[in-house]
């Protein structure tokens, strides 16, 4: 897509949505970014921060925008994806950056106008929400996957390629249920153990000084994710729930095996476990393939 006069519209004004709007408009890719959000303060915050140039209803940014990402809880963004596949133009661009795949990938993909839609998945993220968390190089050196190209227009998957490029990103292709299952592992297992990890705590040592004043870095550094918002995660879990209870059942037949381990003071069988375990951290210091 030829960039000069393109018209980005983002809808759903938090950190991803807010952080691409900054990163095009510093790498000059739109001409115009407009924004929608369910929060007028929201939409307010992001003209004051130059995230986006004007906050629009959703007709109205449907109407304008060339290119539409949209970036709001996944729970909502099946039905307005539809809703905006319903009136896309012929070479109009619906770009998804939800965390899961399938039920969209599903409720679309006899749709007359699927060819204009790009499912995809930005792998970055912080803890915060909101406009104010969002900043223009959250997605450097990042992956976006991308999820069945070939249900595409060449087209769209070339512009979101070249969005991927812009953002710092590289692409990384996959299908929608391989995805899901895969993320269900890697990211959302990460969150709901840290979010139970927090609530364990909050349950077990009411004493909220003696949190503060005893938790070392290891403790920040694993509940984290549990400053996540809610209104994001739940419809994630929901939504992607046939493969985290797969995940999460083998998680607990860990935890299970850690348990019985601590009981017996079985300190070899620990050793053994936990070196075996140390793996993970030449598989997270590969270098990324090209």
């Amino acid at each position: 897509m030829e960039n000069k006069g393109v018209v980005v519209g983002i809808i759903g004004l938090g950190l991803i949505g807010g952080s691409t709007a900054l990163r095009l408009r510093k790498v000059g890719f739109a001409n115009r970014i407009v924004g929608a959000d369910h929060s007028n303060k929201n939409i307010a915050k992001s003209i004051e921060l130059n995230i986006v140039d004007e906050g629009l209803e959703l007709n109205e940014l449907a109407h304008q925008a060339d290119v539409i990402i949209v970036a709001i809880p996944v729970d909502a963004s099946k039905k307005l994806i539809i809703e905006l596949l319903n009136t896309a133009r012929k070479n109009q661009i619906i770009i998804d950056f939800g965390s899961t795949k399938s039920s969209i990938a599903q409720a679309v993909r006899n749709h007359k106008n699927r060819s204009n839609y790009v499912a995809c998945h930005p792998i970055a993220g912080t803890e915060n929400s909101g406009p104010t968390a969002a900043f223009d190089s959250l997605f450097n050196e990042k992956v976006n996957i991308i999820c069945d190209k070939e249900l595409s227009s060449n087209n769209a998957l070339d512009t979101v390629l070249e969005i991927t490029s812009q953002l710092g990103m590289r692409p990384k292709f996959m299908n929608s249920k391989e995805h899901d299952r895969h993320i269900a592992y890697v990211s959302h297992l990460s969150h709901i153990s840290s979010f139970t990890l927090g609530q364990t705590v909050l349950e077990v040592e009411p004493n909220e000084e003696n949190i503060f004043d005893m938790a070392g870095s290891g403790f920040e550094s694993t509940v984290r994710l549990a400053k996540s918002s809610p209104s994001m995660w739940a419809p994630i879990f929901t939504e992607n729930s046939e493969n985290i209870i797969e995940v999460l059942s083998a998680y607990i037949a860990n935890l299970e095996k850690y348990k019985l381990m601590i009981a017996q003071g079985n300190e070899e069988a620990l050793r053994k476990a936990m070196k075996q375990t140390n793996r993970i951290r030449t598989v997270l210091e590969k270098e990324p393939l090209s």
